[in-house]
């Protein structure tokens, strides 16, 4: 069995080095004992599927991924604004989602409320992107346009993401307008 891994862990570090975690020169692979823990692989030798599931799991950890700092604003205007604060939002998200730091910048309409807006705001770090962000002239603009729209303070969470774990996931397509 550890040379059914170790023969594993060879042909991922050869078939998939970018994604397996480096640290100095030398590859971290999850160890043996790490996989049963995790109950992604059988502790009994004789497992059909223990192959299987340990490529599965090894994949799955050695993906190194991205990490961004992803904001959601919720929004709720009051009735009546909700054309005016659209319009706002989408010229700040245009401007936004050409700033350096920024991966993403979406703007989100409640189909059951028309005034229930979320702002989804990805960052690819959580304290210099964002605050370069609250600097621009196009932010200052929006937050001073929609301020009297609100019918309540803006409420914002922040996330990690999970999913996807590449840049490709978030990025918006290379040479298309932003509509």
């Amino acid at each position: 069995l550890n040379i059914v891994m170790l023969l594993l862990l060879h042909h991922l570090k050869r078939s998939l080095p970018q994604r397996i975690v480096r640290s100095s020169s030398s590859y971290q692979y999850p160890s043996s004992s790490c996989l049963v823990s995790a109950g992604l692989r059988s502790s009994s030798p004789t497992s059909s599927n223990s192959y299987l599931n340990t490529f599965a799991f090894a994949k799955r950890t050695m993906s190194t991924g991205v990490k961004y700092h992803c904001v959601h604003v919720f929004v709720k205007t009051k009735p009546g604004t909700e054309a005016a604060f659209q319009e706002a939002s989408l010229k700040n998200a245009r401007n936004s989602a050409q700033e350096p730091g920024v991966v993403r910048f979406d703007v989100l309409q409640d189909q059951a409320d028309p005034t229930a807006f979320v702002l989804v705001e990805v960052y690819t770090d959580s304290d210099v992107s964002p605050a370069a962000h609250k600097e621009t002239a196009h932010y200052k603009e929006w937050r001073e346009t929609v301020a009297d729209m609100m019918a309540e303070p803006r409420a914002a969470r922040k996330f990690t993401n999970l999913f996807p774990t590449t840049s490709d996931g978030w990025a918006y397509a290379q040479g298309k307008a932003l509509e």
